[in-house]
């Protein structure tokens, strides 16, 4: 009977192996994310530099406009919608002026492209209010005289009214950090602040006295 070949085996060469298949492995799967990618690109249609006609839901309503890739989303609102209320002051993304909300998320129309904003819900600061009835924070800002050029009130007062949507019971830090990224050249912060915590404060006083009624209704 022949002897049975003995077979070497050791803890360097198991993970040696081990190290080599998943490295393979890894490397496979690279490969296949690449093609997918490459693919997935090749397959996309190309767009402009001509203008083409994009569908853009803002404020509710769906509105149907022609534009170059190359427009942002403030030059859309303004130049062709005619919803002035963004402002344009700096053009370059360090002023915040042209806040306006994409998915109930601030966002800077000036460094938006419109093109990448089809499909999703835009609100600017015409849709807070509800005909001639402002917003809380529009009100708020009148009553505590929180502007006075008024070129970055807009984007203050959605990047105010966005904190109250996702915080309803804000600190005087919680409103500083909300408009951290707005430049009011008039120094109107103080006022700001106080517009913001006002409402906020009234918010709460609402919901306590609806407790209340809800408490002695049962």
């Amino acid at each position: 009977m022949a002897d049975t070949p003995k077979t070497t085996f050791s803890r360097r060469g198991f993970l040696k192996g081990a190290g080599v298949t998943a490295a393979t492995t890894v490397i496979e799967s690279a490969n296949a994310l690449a093609r997918e990618t490459k693919e997935a690109l090749h397959a996309d249609r190309t767009l402009g530099p001509d203008a083409l006609p994009v569908k853009l839901h803002i404020n509710g309503h769906e509105h149907s406009v022609t534009i170059e890739p190359r427009y942002t989303l403030a030059e859309t609102l303004r130049d062709n919608l005619g919803l002035t209320g963004t402002k344009v002051v700096c053009d370059r993304g360090s002023c915040s002026a042209c806040t306006v909300w994409i998915d109930n998320t601030p966002a800077l129309a000036c460094m938006t492209l419109a093109i990448d904003t089809v499909g999703r819900q835009i609100t600017t600061i015409e849709g807070l209010s509800h005909g001639d009835t402002m917003h809380q924070v529009q009100a708020a800002f009148v009553k505590h005289d929180a502007m006075q050029c008024g070129f970055c009130t807009p984007g203050m007062v959605m990047s105010c009214a966005a904190l109250l949507e996702r915080n309803p019971n804000p600190n005087l830090d919680d409103v500083k950090h909300a408009i951290s990224g707005n430049l009011c050249r008039c120094g109107t912060y103080p006022k700001v602040f106080a517009a913001t915590l006002d409402v906020a404060q009234q918010r709460h006083q609402s919901a306590a006295l609806v407790a209340i009624a809800t408490e002695r209704v049962a």
